[in-house]
């Protein structure tokens, strides 16, 4: 490395850690391994003939608008569109109230410029999305955790967290990354309640809210905060930042999500963004558009929980027949991910290393948590989406093979 350059480096960059994720991701690219590292959409479930389609409509009729600058807020037909879908799950919001983001990455980096100063605490469920916190990580954050269980955030030891002053709350509410659990009704009401009583307010991330596989739909927490707090119709007043994606239910390569917020809080991040890259592709947006018009999204979605649906299955009765039982796990209603927990004393890096060995790859938990992670040493993260079936079913066997050996090392050691 050049000691020029790096001699001149922001202070800002002297924390900054490539995401574990990402290098994992290289590991995992050998031939013969079964990847559950990456949280990756199933390729074979991407609308290629409908995009197709699309971008020979949207370059033929359009051509010359979809590959011109365009404003920073976003596409407004595709804004307009946001919103009328998300008014069905109750949030209402206006184009006005919708910044298109390059990613729900770009999202949570634009949040953190907005808000955070350096040493200010942020408080997160633990574990968390590990993307947020290398997003905010750069701008200095500190972090006060609070810990998960089957009902999602346990909001009956938030309390104490808030008395500590956090500058607002990170929640992913539906299908936790990493751990695959739904906060429940009644937490979702006790964190809203609570939010409002110490002034913090909320970033409720929502990439999985559609990817739901069994059970009923609960009303988002920027809902919630509206009609339990008598807010106005729409964001004027409101203490919720949400976000969603189209990574999840069209396609992650075409780097688009959304933030809604009040008026004066998108006239912000619009110009934080524009200082960033101008606006959001406007030729993806164009296309996106034309994908996800006339009902074409519903229906699709509608496929991709079939497809998952059946993965998170074999997934399940995989781990029940081959895992020993002082193994547990997480049975998620919906998204991409469950969550195993290993008996005390596992090292999940060192049974990373051993999974390796068997061709099957994973997350350790430790990746997940704030604050040096050391809660995460018996944990890991799975991804049922991306595989087949059969390679679901044979990653798990190959697994249980790294497992028994780590449990069996364990017992040698005491």
């Amino acid at each position: 490395m050049s000691t020029i350059w790096k001699s001149r480096y922001a202070e800002r960059t002297l924390g900054v850690k490539s995401s574990a994720i990402r290098e994992l991701l290289k590991v995992t690219q050998r031939p013969g391994m079964i990847s559950f590292a990456g949280g990756l959409p199933a390729p074979d479930v991407f609308p290629v003939k409908r995009f197709d389609e699309a971008c020979h409509t949207v370059l033929s009729e359009r051509g010359g608008a979809a590959l011109q600058y365009s404003s920073t807020e976003g596409h407004e037909p595709l804004r307009q569109m946001i919103a009328d879908n998300m008014a069905r799950y109750g949030i209402l919001a206006k184009p006005e109230n919708v910044l298109i983001t390059a990613g729900s990455q770009q999202a949570l980096d634009l949040i953190g410029k907005l808000l955070i100063n350096r040493g200010d605490r942020v408080l997160v469920e633990a574990p968390t999305y590990l993307g947020a916190l290398q997003a905010f990580d750069v701008y200095g954050a500190q972090y006060v955790s609070v810990p998960l269980d089957g009902g999602g955030m346990v909001t009956d030891q938030l309390e104490p967290s808030l008395r500590a002053g956090p500058k607002f709350m990170y929640v992913l509410p539906n299908f936790q990354n990493p751990s695959g659990v739904t906060l429940s009704e009644a937490r979702r009401q006790q964190l809203i309640l609570l939010a409002d009583r110490h002034g913090i307010p909320i970033i409720e991330d929502d990439p999985y809210g559609q990817l739901r596989y069994e059970g009923e739909h609960i009303a988002p927490l920027v809902v919630l905060d509206r009609e339990n707090l008598r807010r106005d119709n729409g964001f004027t007043l409101g203490n919720v930042i949400y976000l969603s994606t189209f990574s999840k239910t069209l396609a992650p390569g075409i780097r688009l999500a959304w933030i809604v917020a009040p008026e004066d809080v998108i006239k912000k991040l619009v110009q934080l963004k524009q200082g960033a890259d101008l606006h959001t592709s406007t030729f993806s947006q164009y296309v996106t558009y034309e994908v996800a018009r006339d009902g074409f999204l519903d229906q699709h979605v509608k496929l991709i929980r079939q497809v998952y649906r059946e993965r998170r299955d074999v997934m399940l009765h995989a781990l029940k027949e081959y895992f020993p039982a002082e193994v547990t796990w997480t049975h998620p209603q919906g998204g991409l991910f469950l969550w195993v927990t290993m008996p005390q004393g596992t090292d999940s890096q060192a049974l990373f290393q051993a999974a390796l060995a068997e061709n099957v790859a994973f997350v350790p938990g430790d990746s997940f948590y704030a604050n040096n992670g050391h809660e995460g040493g018996r944990h890991m993260r799975l991804n049922f989406s991306y595989s087949q079936p059969e390679q679901i079913r044979e990653g798990v066997r190959r697994l249980s093979i790294a497992v028994k050996m780590q449990l069996h090392h364990n017992h040698a050691v005491v």
